[in-house]
């Protein structure tokens, strides 16, 4: 892509952003605020289902003032939460989605009760009418999704006043939406509340003659959103969850509604639920592409329940761009994909042919995923190709941010230029799976095509590569030093073989892999694991060096030299984990040492202490 096409899309996507921007203050900015109340509907008609887990423990803290939101305790001391400024935006956004409503409902007492009602008030009386944050488009779009959830919860004892007062605002938040969808940013955060709007109509008397419109919209959303093999076009496997957690309810309220389905509706479904086994490892974890963080398990085996078919992941996916390779217990899940569309973009990554890699329950090879921190620094480092186990060149990212721009703060950060032509084969045989696949984004630079060849054999023992650097054009500044990483995850331990030429990895439970890359430059130094739920954890990543002057590829080879001996499970069931994506449940009258007990509670008990707060950011 040449610089004037870039400069071409750039200054279109801050056109097109500046008129979201003051189509959302005509829409609702000042003139909104100044309308009269709407109407009161006459009554709520169904809840939708929450089906995020809740924590009861928390509704005793907030009982007493204390609110811990996206790592932010703030103690009001008798004051309102809605009264406080200058708190953490991150806080404040939790704070004002009411998504800690499940916790206060899951205490199931009298006080919690009370307690939900006071500050339902509370927001009413501060914030009802405007706030900076609390009426952002995400934060409504979760706020309603959450009344209508716990609405029985919120107003089982309340007068009729307060029912009216809560009922004309969630009227008026849903109009909010209704007005300002169309500036909201593309992705899933449009697509949530095309889903709070028809949430509400059906929830809500009174709002029949909205439900055409909603349910077409929603209609259109999803179809937009969802490919065709089941992904989402933001190319982000946390996105897959986000929707169906939403979605699923909004069915089954349909359904308790005796409303005719859409379409759309059960034909997302039915393709986003295979999509979300396909990016499973062995352990339950998901993969960590394009922005997916730390694995919510609860909401994933919630979600899962949903799904009648239970078929088999598929194994290509070319519409998201992934390939998913299985032999014996072990799981390759590839990104074979480009960059989705400039829009979107904001948190995809530069990780063109990175891979994890699992065996049984372990994984061995990640990416090092995304932080829970809200920080820009940490933010950079994991969208970097660096913080993904693939090849980099002179160091530098497949993908160009808008960050690295004059826009970039305005803007967010996009990916402005990256991999064009990304394409792959695959075959399948008796003897295990290949794959191979080229990217071109670092041709228009460094005037280099990086191709990856994986085979995965039968059995799951081996996994062999090679990347290759051909140099397709010439450049003014050609690329010769290339890495190439694998980011080990932090339960992994390895040590040097052979006078440094060959890596033992050593699995908790005591299975062993062995890394051998013969006459490639091999060096076992510090990484971070930004995705893991204690927190960043420090670890290490295996890096090959080479100057394409002197090589154009680099071959080399995982090899599994020790079975697991703290294993429970026979072999037939690891094959059938990494065939559907399931693990079955153990037997419970099966007899287990109390030895490798106190072994996996120790090996659990070290790993939660190995957390790395003030960890070095350089990957």
């Amino acid at each position: 892509m040449s610089v004037a096409s870039e400069k071409g899309r750039v200054w279109r996507l801050a056109a097109g952003y500046a008129w979201q921007r003051l189509l959302r203050w005509l829409h609702g900015g000042p003139f909104f605020r100044l309308r009269p109340q709407p109407g009161t509907p006459a009554r709520l008609l169904i809840a939708p289902q929450d089906l995020r887990t809740a924590d009861q423990t928390n509704a005793a803290d907030i009982y007493g003032g204390r609110f811990l939101f996206s790592g932010y305790l703030v103690e009001t001391h008798g004051a309102s939460p809605f009264e406080l400024e200058g708190e953490h935006p991150d806080w404040q956004r939790q704070l004002h989605g009411f998504a800690w409503l499940r916790d206060l409902r899951a205490a199931d007492s009298r006080i919690s009760r009370q307690n939900a009602r006071a500050l339902v008030d509370d927001w009413l009386k501060h914030s009802g009418r405007w706030h900076q944050i609390g009426w952002e488009a995400p934060v409504v779009t979760r706020r309603v999704m959450s009344w209508l959830a716990h609405s029985p919860f919120i107003l089982e004892d309340g007068d009729h006043d307060f029912y009216n007062r809560f009922l004309r605002s969630l009227l008026r938040q849903v109009r909010y939406l209704r007005r300002t969808i169309n500036e909201t940013h593309d992705g899933v955060e449009r697509l949530q509340a095309a889903l709070a709007i028809a949430a509400a109509c059906v929830s809500m008397s009174g709002q029949g003659r909205f439900a055409r419109q909603s349910i077409r919209r929603l209609d259109q959303e999803l179809l937009r959103q969802i490919l065709t093999d089941g992904g989402h076009i933001s190319r982000n496997p946390r996105a897959i969850v986000e929707i169906l957690a939403d979605l699923l309810p909004v069915r089954q309220a349909f359904v308790a509604q005796g409303l005719e389905l859409p379409a759309a509706m059960l034909q997302s479904v039915d393709r986003m639920m295979p999509m979300m086994r396909f990016f499973r490892h062995g352990d339950g974890a998901l993969a960590h592409f394009n922005g997916m963080g730390s694995t919510p398990n609860d909401l994933i085996a919630t979600i899962m329940a949903y799904d009648d078919a239970r078929g088999a992941p598929p194994m290509n996916v070319p519409h998201t761009g992934y390939q998913r390779l299985c032999g014996g217990s072990s799981v390759v899940i590839m990104d074979t994909g480009k960059p989705p569309p400039l829009g979107i973009s904001e948190d995809a990554h530069a990780g063109c042919l990175s891979f994890e890699f699992s065996s049984g329950l372990k994984r061995i090879i990640v990416n090092c995923g995304v932080s829970s921190r809200s920080n820009e620094m940490w933010r950079k480092v994991s969208r970097s190709t660096a913080a993904h186990s693939t090849a980099t060149i002179e160091d530098t990212s497949s993908c160009r941010f808008l960050s690295e721009r004059p826009f970039g703060r305005w803007l967010g950060a996009p990916i402005v230029a990256g991999p064009r032509h990304v394409p792959v084969e695959r075959e399948d045989d008796a003897a295990g799976v290949r794959v191979t696949a080229s990217h071109d984004g670092y041709q228009q630079q460094f005037g280099i095509v990086h191709t990856r060849d994986m085979r995965l054999s039968g059995d799951g023992t081996v996994l062999d590569g090679i990347d290759s650097f051909p140099v397709s054009a010439k450049v003014a500044e050609p690329g010769d030093q290339f890495a190439i990483r694998f980011h080990l995850h932090p339960a992994i331990k390895p040590s040097l073989l052979r006078g440094g030429t060959a890596v033992l990895l050593v699995c908790r439970d005591g299975e062993a892999w062995e890394f051998d890359a013969p006459g490639t430059e091999l060096a076992l130094e510090e990484s971070i694991y930004l995705s893991d739920v204690y927190g960043h954890r420090k670890t290490k990543q295996i890096v090959l060096y080479g100057r394409i002057r002197d090589s154009q590829s680099s071959a080399w080879q995982f090899r599994r030299t020790a079975t697991a001996k703290l294993s429970r499970r026979g072999s037939s069931e690891f094959d059938e984990l990494a065939r559907t994506g399931e693990l079955q449940l153990a037997d419970p009258d099966e007899d287990v040492s109390p030895e490798v007990d106190q072994e996996i509670d120790q090996g659990l008990n070290q790993d939660a202490q190995e957390t790395a707060p003030d960890v070095d950011p350089k990957v």
